[in-house]
């Protein structure tokens, strides 16, 4: 027997009202804190290297490798994992959540051996962000040629 309009809607408002509410604000609070603890141990080793006597243009990439190494060894430890269920797109976003989905994916495939397993499971995820990355880069560089003429002229 097939459910009248009037009962799929009864239905559906009797599973609206005993659906558990989403606890949009303390999510939100969790993802800003963890997102923003974050980015304030990224800002610490930046300020380091710059009081290391680093120039800017240096101590940026050298945070970044710090921070994807921070990722991944957190990742290996189980450590991210435990922290990306509590802070959702605090944690995935930042430059550690990268690092945390290759050495998810890699880490998976570890049992195949280092070589077979591992490594090539890390660029299942990387891949694909590289080749965006450097297909970007390609069209912006394009376009600003294109807009101020070839550079050196």
């Amino acid at each position: 027997m097939k459910a009248t309009k009037e009962q799929a809607d009864e239905y559906k408002r009797l599973v609206m009202r005993r659906s558990p509410r989403p606890a949009i604000l303390r999510n939100a609070l969790w993802a800003f804190g963890v997102g923003g603890t974050i980015c304030a141990v990224g800002q610490f080793f930046l300020n380091l290297a710059l009081l290391g006597g680093l120039p800017l243009t240096e101590a940026v990439p050298l945070v970044a490798g710090v921070m994807i190494a921070i990722g991944a060894a957190l990742t290996g430890l189980g450590v991210y994992d435990r922290i990306g269920k509590r802070a959702g797109m605090g944690a995935a976003l930042p430059i550690t959540g990268f690092a945390n989905s290759i050495a998810s994916a890699a880490m998976e495939f570890r049992r195949e051996g280092l070589l077979l397993g591992v490594g090539a499971r890390l660029f299942t995820i990387a891949g694909p962000v590289i080749v965006y990355a450097l297909a970007a880069g390609l069209v912006v560089a394009l376009i600003r040629m294109l807009v101020s003429g070839p550079a050196g002229s």
